[in-house]
C-alpha cells in the first residue's frame, strides 16, 4: 500500500514539459517505500532519483518529495540532472516550510487544496 502520492502545481508543469508520467511518480513512490532514496534532505523531505521517459536514471532527473514516507507523499519539485547538480540552502528552507504545511493538512484542508488545484493527486490504480 503506497498511501495518496499528489503533486504541486509548480511540480505539475514541469512534469508536463519533462513527459514524466503518473506511473513513474508511482514507481518511485514504491521504491522509496522499500528505502530507496538518493537523499534524506531532513524535515520530511528527501530526494530521489527517476528516469525521464527514454533515458535512465542516471541521466534522468531529480525530485524532491515531502513524505514521512507512510501514507502521504508530495511530489515539491523536479529538475533534470543536467539543469542543475542540487538545490541550494535557501531552496532546501522553502521546500522544508511547504512539507510542514502539506504534511500537516487534514483531511478536509487537504480535499480543500484539492479543489482549489493547488495540489493533484496522482492516481495509483489501488482503489
Amino acid at each position: 500500500m503506497m498511501g495518496r502520492i499528489f503533486r504541486t502545481r509548480t511540480f505539475t508543469r514541469w512534469m508536463r514539459k519533462t513527459g514524466l508520467s503518473d506511473a513513474a511518480l508511482c514507481r518511485a513512490v514504491s521504491e522509496m517505500t522499500q528505502g530507496l532514496v538518493d537523499a534524506d534532505l531532513g524535515g520530511n523531505v528527501v530526494k530521489k532519483r527517476i528516469a525521464l521517459p527514454g533515458q535512465g536514471k542516471r541521466g534522468g532527473a531529480r525530485v524532491i518529495v515531502a513524505t514521512k514516507m507512510t501514507d502521504r507523499w508530495f511530489f515539491l519539485y523536479g529538475f533534470g540532472k543536467n539543469e542543475r547538480a542540487n538545490i541550494d540552502k535557501k531552496e532546501l528552507r522553502v521546500l522544508h516550510e511547504v512539507a510542514k504545511k502539506l504534511l500537516a493538512l487534514n483531511d478536509r484542508q487537504l480535499t480543500h487544496a484539492l479543489s482549489v488545484s493547488e495540489i493533484v493527486e496522482v492516481y495509483t490504480g489501488d482503489d
